[in-house]
């Protein structure tokens, strides 16, 4: 391969690692041609892009980039495709979803928001972890329950308030 075309390949992935606020770098050697193709699509589906690449490559990239990736150096080993996503945990729930069925792909490393997860062993954090609106929508939740019991309490209120007045009423007559 010749060099140029080595540079367009780097700045291609350097330009995806930029626009991603998450990525997950897995391996999904050994996949059949059937089984890459149902990876793809699931992927597609979930808004999820797949890149299957080179190591070196894409160590290039991550150097290239603004972002400090150097922990996930160490991950760089062995067939290596990464997944870029906009939801944190999407990746990590079809990781999940696929090994019910077969021991592959593997997570090799995640980058999430500025943060490292190293190892196949923080699958089951990345799961659960919960995306920036789920977090927001929780955070008007809560916000909004005291008022809402507030309004509750003073509903209530004022049915036992007419309940006293009408005993009240009924025994002076």
């Amino acid at each position: 391969m010749k060099r140029e075309d080595k540079n367009l390949i780097i700045d291609k992935i350097a330009e995806q690692l930029n626009k991603s606020s998450h990525f997950y770098l897995t391996d999904i050697s050994d996949f059949t041609a059937t089984q890459t193709s149902e990876l793809r699509r699931k992927c597609f589906e979930r808004d999820i892009k797949l890149m299957v690449v080179k190591n070196t490559l894409l160590r290039e990239a991550m150097e290239r980039t603004a972002g400090k990736y150097d922990e996930l150096f160490q991950s760089l080993k062995g067939s290596t495709s990464v997944m870029f996503t906009e939801q944190g945990n999407t990746p990590a729930k079809l990781i999940k979803e696929l090994r019910k069925k077969q021991q592959k792909p593997l997570l090799k490393a995640a980058w999430i928001q500025e943060c490292f997860y190293i190892g196949d062993s923080h699958l089951d954090a990345l799961v659960t972890l919960k995306s920036k609106n789920e977090l927001i929508g929780e955070i008007v939740f809560l916000l909004q329950s005291p008022a809402g019991n507030v309004l509750s309490g003073l509903q209530s209120g004022g049915h036992i308030l007419a309940g006293v007045l009408k005993t009240l009423s009924e025994r002076e007559s």
